[in-house]
């Protein structure tokens, strides 16, 4: 009889960003055509406000990014981004889960984001469209916002008043 084995691909681990991260988000950031404005600043006092989820394919790579920049009892969901490879696996899915549980766990109001391709992706997550108007004034201060995205990205929000997603525990492998 011969036997054959069968190997499954490892799963991405998310876990919070460390200052080491930073080199890796903003590779990922650029192959996804995404801005890397301010993420060194952020990074230098924030980094574990960043998800990351480490290609287990590719050492030393991350697999998927989100982060969360603090914007006094809100934040900005930015830098959402996931290797061609691992889309369409729940990836991107569990990341922003995850950046909504930590906005619920610190207290915060609201999350807000600009998107220019994913405007039909956010709303799974109870996002809505809303004007750049609208936005608090800290969000609107941003560099994302003054300038590192374009006029022409639609903003949204959620409140974060609404019940939780049950993301898993930082660490958490992704299927």
């Amino acid at each position: 009889m011969t036997s054959i084995a069968v190997t499954t691909a490892a799963a991405p681990t998310l876990r919070a960003a460390r200052p080491d991260d930073r080199a890796a988000v903003e590779r990922l950031l650029v192959e996804s055509a995404l801005t890397t404005a301010g993420v060194r600043d952020l990074f230098d006092g924030h980094a574990g406000d960043f998800i990351v989820a480490d290609d287990p394919a590719r050492p030393g790579e991350l697999a998927a990014v989100a982060g969360l920049e603090l914007c006094d009892g809100t934040a900005l969901l930015r830098s959402v981004a996931v290797r061609p490879e691992w889309r369409a696996r729940g990836l991107g899915r569990e990341l922003v889960k995850r950046a909504v549980c930590v906005a619920e766990s610190r207290g915060l109001r609201a999350l807000y984001l600009l998107t220019t391709t994913a405007e039909h992706y956010f709303p799974k997550f109870g996002f809505t469209r809303v004007e750049r108007g609208a936005v608090p004034a800290a969000v609107a201060a941003t560099l994302e916002f003054q300038s590192a995205c374009p006029a022409s990205a639609v903003a949204m929000s959620r409140a974060i008043d609404a019940p939780g997603l049950g993301a898993p525990a930082l660490d958490a492998s992704v299927r």
